[in-house]
C-alpha cells in the first residue's frame, strides 16, 4: 500500500525533475521492516545509488535512525520529509512543520467537541515546511553544502 501510494504522489514530480537535473532515479526499494534496513541499503549500492529519497511513513518511522546508521556505513546522502531524520543523522529533510499542524488538529479537536460534525470541517494542508540540515552527516559523507541552502534552513545541526 504505501509504495502505491508513492508512486501515485510523488513519482511523476520526481521522475520530472530528475530529467531537468540530468539525474536517474533507480526503482524504489521498499522496507517493511527493521531487519531489512540492511538489505535495502545492499540493493541500493548494487544499483550504484548515489543518495537515497528516504519516505518515512507506516513501519519505516520507527527505525529511521537505522536507515541513517546505514546511510552513513554505505556513504550515501539522504533526503527525508521529517525534521526527527535528519537530528538522528540525515542529510538533510524538508517537510511540513508537525508540531504546527498538532497545534491545528487540537483546535479541530476542540470543535469537534463543542459539538461541530467532523465532515463539516475544511481539510487544511500544510503551510509551513522546515529546512534542516545535518552539517555533521555533510562532513563525514566528505560534501560541501551551499551558503545559499544553509541561510534558508530553518535548523542547522553542527
Amino acid at each position: 500500500m504505501q509504495m502505491a501510494i508513492f508512486q501515485q504522489s510523488w513519482a511523476a514530480p520526481l521522475e520530472t525533475a530528475a530529467r531537468q537535473l540530468g539525474l536517474q532515479i533507480q526503482p524504489p526499494v521498499q522496507v517493511l521492516a527493521r531487519d531489512g534496513v540492511e538489505d535495502a541499503f545492499a540493493a541500493m549500492k548494487q544499483q550504484r545509488a548515489d543518495a537515497v529519497l528516504v519516505v518515512l511513513g507506516g513501519p519505516t518511522f520507527a527505525y529511521y535512525a537505522d536507515v541513517t546508521t546505514m546511510a552513513l556505513r554505505n556513504r550515501l546522502p539522504t533526503v527525508a520529509t521529517l525534521k526527527a531524520f535528519t537530528v538522528a543523522g540525515g542529510l538533510l529533510s524538508h517537510g511540513p512543520d508537525l508540531p504546527g499542524i498538532y497545534r491545528r488538529a487540537a483546535s479541530y479537536i476542540d470543535r469537534i467537541l463543542k459539538g461541530t460534525p467532523p465532515g463539516d470541517l475544511p481539510i487544511e494542508l500544510p503551510t509551513k515546511y522546515e529546512l534542516a540540515i545535518n552539517l555533521k552527516t555533510a562532513k563525514a559523507l566528505g560534501l560541501t553544502i551551499a551558503q545559499s541552502l544553509l541561510l534558508r534552513a530553518d535548523e542547522v545541526i553542527q
